[in-house]
Order: C-alpha cells, then structure tokens, then sequence
C-alpha cells in the first residue's frame, strides 16, 4: 500500500502563485512516474503535468508556461509550482502515483481555489 499526501493548496488571488507538493511513503519512489491531476467540481479528473523517473515532463496545455513540476527523490517528493494562476485553474488537485512494481495510486487531493 502506497500513502500519497498532498499539501500546500489553499485560497489565492488572480495572478499569485502555489506550490504543492506530494509526499509518498514508499522506498521505490524514484522509479515511479508521478502525476498531477485535477478536478473542477462538476467535471472529470484532467491531467495537469508528469514527471517519470528519469525527469522527463509532459504538461497538459492549460499548464504550458505557467506550471512546473519537479521531484525529489531524496524525500519521496513530488511537487507543482504554479504561477499566473487564473480563477478557472479553481480545482481539486490530486497527486497519482504509477510504478509497474505496485501499481497505481491516489492522494487524498487538495483544494485550490483562485479568486479576487
């Protein structure tokens, strides 16, 4: 079983920035691709951006240029800087965890809310 616990959401203003960060307790962390999701109430689950083991990245498109995410394999982290944040980035933020070796899964989810 592989605990994911997301933190660092919360409420923000137009423009302002977040950082959340996904903490794994598992000792494969650095062999799994960790992904960020998110939830707009009322809508599916959408990917946001990825890491893979190897540090490659793949970001949805709403997420080009103003979301960044990165790892530490050191401290079983994975995290999301996100910068310029827009009232329609206002979602549930979830982290997924993916290795072939026990498989998939999903952190609890944190709120983000961006609003003047």
């Amino acid at each position: 079983q592989v605990r994911l616990v997301e933190s660092g959401g919360g409420l923000v203003q137009p423009g302002e920035s977040l950082r959340l960060s996904c903490v794994a307790s598992v000792s494969i962390f650095s062999l799994a691709t960790m992904t960020w999701y998110r939830q707009v109430e009322g809508k599916e689950r959408e990917l946001a951006a990825s890491i893979t083991s190897g540090g490659s990245t793949n970001y949805a498109d709403f997420a080009k240029g103003r979301f960044t995410v990165s790892r530490d394999n050191a401290k079983n982290s994975v995290y999301l800087q996100m910068n310029s944040l827009k009232p329609e980035d206002t979602a549930v933020y979830y982290c997924y965890f993916s290795s072939p070796i026990t498989g998939s899964y999903w952190g609890q989810g944190t709120q983000v809310t961006v609003s003047s």
